[in-house]
């Protein structure tokens, strides 16, 4: 299969369109089909299209995640930032009042945006993901230190994704590999 540069990124490449065979002119029609009037006879234009948005997908679908996933650390980073006080609880073994609580969790925020510039910024983006991979496992066992909850099994499922995204080696929009 043939490929070409896409336009704006000299890293990028994209596959050429598999071209229409046209009609197949052997192929048996069974006695029992049903007359195709009206729809075409040929269904390979849609099971072209369809391996054409598989490719798509495929192609980006890392990149897409990589940017959600940094936006979902911006969100909570910033929060943490803003609001330091409503996530000491969510520190373990120091009391939640407890001005070391606020420090921890302003560090946290602070790593959190970091990652998360790294992330949509697509700067080291396997290395950023690995940084939010334990950033997301310190999560879990924090909240899976109180008891079995659905943020924990929600964050379980982040981590996952996160992981995927450490050994994914064909991203797009990145300033750095």
């Amino acid at each position: 299969m043939s490929t070409r540069w896409a336009s704006g990124s000299p890293r990028s490449r994209v596959r050429a369109p598999v071209p229409d065979p046209g009609p197949l002119v052997d192929e048996p029609v069974p006695d029992h089909a049903p007359a195709q009037e009206g729809r075409g006879e040929d269904r390979r234009p849609l099971a072209t299209l369809a391996e054409q948005a598989g490719v798509i997908s495929a192609e980006w679908a890392p990149t897409v995640s990589r940017i959600l996933l940094g936006v979902v650390f911006f969100w909570f980073g910033y929060h943490e930032l803003v609001q330091p006080g409503r996530w000491t609880q969510y520190v373990p073994v120091v009391s939640e009042s407890s001005s070391l609580a606020v420090i921890l969790v302003l560090a946290h925020g602070w790593v959190l945006f970091v990652t998360a510039a790294a992330l949509v910024a697509g700067i080291a983006p396997r290395a950023a993901a690995a940084v939010a991979s334990v950033l997301l496992l310190e999560i879990v066992i924090s909240l899976a230190a109180t008891g079995l909850s659905d943020t924990a099994l929600r964050d379980v499922g982040v981590l996952g994704l996160a992981v995927c995204l450490t050994g994914s080696k064909n991203q797009r929009l990145v300033l750095r590999n």
